[in-house]
């Protein structure tokens, strides 16, 4: 019966899960993506300009949500106003690790992106004044 049959138990049976899959691990993580996830352990909450300025990071934005995509719950808080080198700037990104840092809440779903919310409900509101 099994014999024309593709699979690895013939078509017979369903395939066991097997303890990897009951219990995944973190994705690994290389190049810029690797060295933004180790800032944000190291320095959170992190800001944007000190990731594209001081660690030569030019597209951070990018990185996290590369990171947020592969399952990791980095937080966004929108900053009203920074004074960066002297500078005031407006809408900086202060990135964060919330708990769990890995798998982000509802990540597993199986919804669509892994079951990430669009409504930025990651972002926290309180406003903000930072100085660097």
């Amino acid at each position: 019966m099994g014999a024309d049959k593709k699979g690895r138990n013939g078509g017979d049976r369903a395939t066991p899960i097997t303890s990897a899959e009951r219990h995944p691990k973190p994705p690994i993580v290389t190049g810029q993506c690797r060295e933004v996830l180790n800032l944000i352990r190291q320095y959170q909450p992190v800001l944007s300009f000190v990731l594209t300025a001081d660690h030569a990071i030019p597209e951070a934005a990018a990185r996290v949500h590369d990171l947020r995509a592969k399952g990791f719950n980095i937080r966004t808080q929108i900053v009203p106003t920074v004074e960066f080198r002297g500078c005031i700037r407006r809408n900086a990104a202060l990135y964060s690790l919330g708990s769990p840092e890995w798998p982000a809440p509802g990540f597993f779903a199986g919804e669509e992106g892994g079951g990430m919310s669009t409504n930025n409900g990651d972002r926290m509101s309180a406003p903000l004044e930072v100085r660097l």
